[in-house]
């Protein structure tokens, strides 16, 4: 079968064309998704794009976010039927083809009458949601957040759900803006002149317990460590990218050192956690998107401010320039395949 595709042919280089895959007939496990949305996940699409990815083939179609309708399903499927509606970890593609027999597939059925523009969210929350999985956040500590991109921003929403006292950070006036309308309470342009003293301020000198580092700029990283009181924790959400000198032994002081804190680190890769359900596992990326879809659907999380561009997917090379060069402006880029016409 022929379908449309978004690609990345080289470095730089974007696509959008009908490419032939060969999903039918369909094996007894699959699941065979006709895409409604996709949203682009900014620093691991825009670094594939670039070429540093090496586990990214050109050409390959990017993304890992989606959810559609169901068109067919192998004969061992029970889980859904033709006509739900479904999330699952899809390219930008006019189909998706999961197999439920891997244990790396996830393909959950969604609330019935969600926004599914919006639900397509969840993939970035599922990345949230580690970080608070593996925290010791409990109620009325305060945590800080570095970062408020989409992960960061729904990682600041998630500490606040398990009641902590959140105070996201970022450099750009407009997410910082964005974060206040989602209901962050302290949402702070993050000057490095001022920062310690305007966090010492929210936490009665007492520093955070908790730093999420959201950004994957190494650094990030350092100049947020004063900001953590004695014996807190550090915990590394976004993927760190890009070469960066510094003095180690600085950093490795606030780990070690009582008078500077005492911390500890912790890494937050969401692949730590298994896809499906383990009976020796309390979580997994399947429950993590179950409820991420709930909240969503509920409104305990945000996503209006977050969702800003809407594109179809001819519009991919506008799309992915706008997140690289204009990243005040896009923040949530879906794409609309509603429109694209089937060719199965």
């Amino acid at each position: 079968m022929k379908y449309t595709s978004i690609l990345f042919t080289g470095p730089d280089q974007i696509a959008v064309d009908q490419v032939e895959n060969d999903f039918l007939p369909l094996g007894d496990h699959d699941v065979l998704v006709q895409t409604h949305y996709s949203l682009i996940s900014a620093g691991t699409e825009l670094a594939c794009l670039s070429g540093v990815e090496a586990w990214f083939g050109f050409p390959g179609t990017p993304g890992y976010a989606s959810i559609g309708e169901v068109v067919d399903v192998g004969a061992q499927v029970t889980a859904v039927a033709p006509g739900d509606i479904v999330y699952g970890m899809g390219g930008h593609r006019q189909y998706q083809l999961f197999d439920t027999s891997n244990p790396r597939a996830l393909c959950v059925k969604a609330p019935a009458g969600m926004d599914l523009a919006q639900a397509v969210f969840t993939r970035m929350i599922c990345v949230a949601f580690t970080a608070l999985r593996i925290s010791n956040i409990e109620l009325g500590d305060y945590v800080a957040v570095t970062g408020l991109g989409l992960v960061g921003n729904f990682a600041t929403q998630l500490a606040g759900l398990q009641g902590g006292r959140v105070i996201g950070l970022d450099l750009d006036e407009k997410r910082v803006s964005l974060a206040q309308v989602c209901g962050i309470p302290h949402a702070l342009v993050l000057d490095p002149a001022t920062v310690e003293a305007d966090v010492a301020a929210i936490t009665g000198d007492s520093g955070v317990t908790t730093l999420i580092e959201a950004t994957g700029n190494p650094r990030a990283l350092p100049p947020a460590l004063p900001l953590v009181g004695r014996y807190g924790e550090v915990i590394l959400l976004g993927t760190p990218r890009g070469a960066y000198e510094t003095n180690l032994t600085e950093v490795l002081s606030h780990v070690h050192l009582d008078g500077l804190g005492n911390l500890t680190f912790k890494g937050a890769h969401e692949w730590r956690y298994p896809v499906p359900r383990d009976p020796f596992v309390k979580h997994s990326i399947l429950r993590n998107a179950e409820l991420a879809l709930d909240l969503i659907r509920t409104g305990d999380l945000v996503v209006t401010p977050l969702h800003t561009h809407t594109l179809k997917p001819e519009q991919a090379e506008q799309a992915y320039n706008g997140l690289k060069n204009k990243k005040d402006e896009y923040i949530g880029v879906v794409f609309d395949w509603t429109g694209v016409a089937p060719t199965i």
